[in-house]
């Protein structure tokens, strides 16, 4: 395999300088008073080698890397790992290499990977964050574009893309809840801006249709489908029995329900007695099983073109300001 050649290999093949070579391939030899035939003789060397500047001696040049960075919870999780593929799709479609960094909902991981996108030059960054408040970000250059994305944090002035869980939720269930005497909540870190927005959709949708709020009923820990099986777990056992009525704050949670439900011998049970089960996010998958789950669905394909539209505007705009929420909708499979 040939050697790639380098700028001072390009000059001492042509016989000239380094600096020539740089001036004739950024297009500045008639400003520096470079002749025709010095340029020609360049080129020629160039055209033979195939040669072509690195990326990194580009972006030290122009200071634009065309690269953007990526900060998730969960590659696992299907919701981040759909709008990741898009937004990928987007960066490569507008000439933009997608750096991608998973910090399994731990901040010190977070900061390490922003910091470490920071070294490699990315001229913007998208995140969906586990931190609880933007002092981090506030410390960041002012010049690098953030766009945050389905966490946000209160009163900031960071751009933020999100999904307009509390609706969805309350709408959700305000039909799903219809004629119980309870419904099981099951969540994530109540600290975070979704998990939030989720939890007072449910509970407004039990006030709505006169269900008394029991705090015995509300489950809280992370997004991990261990969670969810340890949540319900515990549900069962104080409860003595199946929830008539269950909501999952997301489908990692749901995962871990249903492990649950196999484990135990109780899918059976949970079809007889016409258990109810609703979840945050949606997938094809739900169609297909013998529960029927209630379900929101995001819309990740517009997430990601808002988030990617807004990181855009900021790059070109440093005084931009935008906050966006994105409509889910609901697929109702119970009757």
């Amino acid at each position: 395999m040939s050697k790639k050649l380098k700028l001072a290999d390009i000059a001492q093949l042509a016989g000239v300088s380094k600096s020539t070579v740089s001036f004739v391939l950024n297009g500045h030899a008639e400003k520096h008073r470079i002749t025709k035939e010095t340029v020609e003789r360049v080129l020629h060397v160039v055209q033979e080698n195939n040669y072509s500047p690195s990326v990194y001696a580009r972006a030290l040049k122009s200071k634009k890397s065309s690269t953007f960075g990526l900060v998730i919870p969960d590659l696992l999780n299907l919701g981040f790992a759909s709008i990741a593929k898009e937004l990928e799709r987007l960066c490569l479609a507008s000439g933009y290499q997608l750096l991608l960094a998973s910090t399994d909902d731990d901040p010190e991981t977070e900061m390490r990977a922003v910091d470490n996108l920071i070294s490699r030059q990315v001229d913007g960054i998208m995140i969906a964050s586990c931190l609880t408040s933007d002092a981090f970000y506030r410390g960041l250059p002012d010049d690098l574009p953030l766009v945050f994305f389905d966490r946000s944090f209160e009163s900031s002035d960071f751009n933020m893309v999100t999904t307009d869980a509390y609706d969805a939720t309350r709408l959700l269930l305000t039909k799903h809840t219809k004629n119980v005497a309870e419904c099981v909540f099951i969540g994530g870190q109540l600290e975070l801006s979704p998990s939030k927005e989720r939890y007072q959709g449910y509970v407004d949708a039990l006030a709505t249709n006169q269900i008394p709020l029991n705090q015995d009923l509300v489950f809280n820990g992370d997004y991990q489908p261990s969670s969810g099986y340890d949540m319900m777990a515990v549900c069962v056992d104080e409860l003595g029995r199946l929830p008539h009525c269950l909501f999952t704050a997301s489908y990692s949670l749901l995962e871990g329900v249903l492990r649950y439900l196999n484990e135990h011998d109780l899918f059976a049970t949970a079809i007889n007695e016409r258990m109810r089960i609703a979840t945050f996010d949606n997938y094809a998958i739900l169609d297909c099983l013998p529960l029927q789950i209630d379900s929101i669905e995001q819309n990740c394909v517009e997430l990601a073109s808002e988030i990617f539209d807004c990181l855009q505007k900021t790059l070109s705009n440093s005084q931009y300001q935008s906050k966006i929420s994105v409509k889910a909708s609901l697929h109702q499979r119970s009757h």
